[in-house]
């Protein structure tokens, strides 16, 4: 049977080509970038990366030689849930003589796969990615270069990859519910920006799915996107109390999200739950601390990391794994959220 070597791959003329450069530069760009203009050097790695071009040579010593490294590709470092994943990831993998590599993407899909590439060029042996979405060059170029992956924050609902989470729309559904329980109909959502965080759709998912069989909608209006911080979600929910009709609930995707919408509203004089109930997801020391406390929803934060490590680890050694794992969430009741105002 042929081996993975006789395998049809890119030369670096081919990236050369389709950079529209010298493969004296690929080889530049590629080993020596200090030496290569940013533009030049982004073009030869987009070029590299479509054609999921990795250098032969390169390539022949990583699959011959075990580096006993393992990659983790994030969103963002800014993020500090997934440094509590990645802490867990390291934590499992140090005891067991493997080393953790870092990078992020910024939830650019396309990025994701150059970075990806770079690491294989670098020995990594295995991956662990955020989320269920990704470009298809990405899985295209693990196989190519037989290396194991897990999806995490998540489960593939379809089984075509590897993946470790929990059912974020069931989440936000359950928490949106307890809210509509109360007696609350009418919502804001304060939410990332959805390109290249499937999170943060099926978390919205979540919201209006609970919404309608409470016979409710989510106007576009009610809706407020914005990046993870705490800044950034305060005038997001200032866009909210601002309209004509404020909601009296608001669901935030994470717990920054909600934290910031908080400040917002004691900034404005709002009581919390007097005046608006709020709610976020993954239950932090930030939300737990706040007065009043954030209810959230508890996620497996550590678990992901640990259940994704030991999964490698175990393909890596040939050892029987569980492909897909999903986790449980439960709300966490605090006093953010009470019956509207009559």
């Amino acid at each position: 049977m042929p081996g993975e070597d006789t395998k049809i791959r890119a030369a670096a003329r081919d990236v050369a080509r389709l950079a529209g450069v010298s493969t004296a530069t690929v080889s530049r760009a590629l080993n020596t970038p200090d030496q290569v203009d940013p533009d030049t050097r982004r073009r030869v790695l987009d070029a590299a990366a479509k054609l999921r071009y990795v250098p032969h040579g390169a390539a022949r010593s990583l699959r011959s030689h075990r580096s006993k490294m393992i990659g983790a590709v994030v969103p963002s470092f800014d993020y500090a849930l997934y440094a509590r994943t990645t802490s867990a990831i390291h934590q499992y993998l140090d005891e067991r003589g493997y080393s953790l590599v870092l990078a992020e993407q910024h939830y650019d899909l396309s990025a994701e796969v150059r970075v990806a590439s770079q690491l294989i060029q670098h020995g990594v042996d295995a991956f662990v990615f955020v989320g269920l979405d990704h470009d298809p060059a990405l899985f295209a170029l693990l196989e190519d270069y037989g290396r194991p992956y897990v999806l995490t924050w998540g489960v593939d609902p379809l089984h075509r990859h590897p993946s470790i989470g929990f059912d974020n729309q069931a989440a936000t559904f359950a928490v949106t519910r307890h809210l509509a329980s109360l007696g609350h109909r009418r919502f804001g959502l304060l939410s990332a920006p959805l390109p290249g965080n499937d999170r943060a759709l099926t978390r919205g998912a979540g919201v209006r799915q609970a919404l309608a069989e409470h016979g409710l909608a989510l106007d576009d209006a009610y809706v407020q996107y914005a990046p993870i911080s705490l800044r950034a979600a305060e005038d997001a929910m200032n866009r909210l109390l601002a309209l004509p009709e404020p909601p009296t609930a608001v669901i935030a995707t994470n717990d920054v999200f909600a934290v910031g919408g908080m400040m917002a509203c004691r900034h404005a004089g709002l009581r919390i739950p007097d005046d608006i109930s709020i709610t976020g997801v993954d239950n932090t020391d930030l939300g737990a601390t706040q007065t009043p406390g954030l209810t959230s929803i508890a996620t497996p934060i550590t678990e992901i990391g640990r259940a994704a490590a030991a999964q490698l680890v175990a393909r890596l050694n040939g050892q029987a794994y569980e492909a897909f794992q999903s986790f449980p969430v439960e709300i966490v009741h605090r006093g953010s959220t009470a019956p509207p105002r009559r």
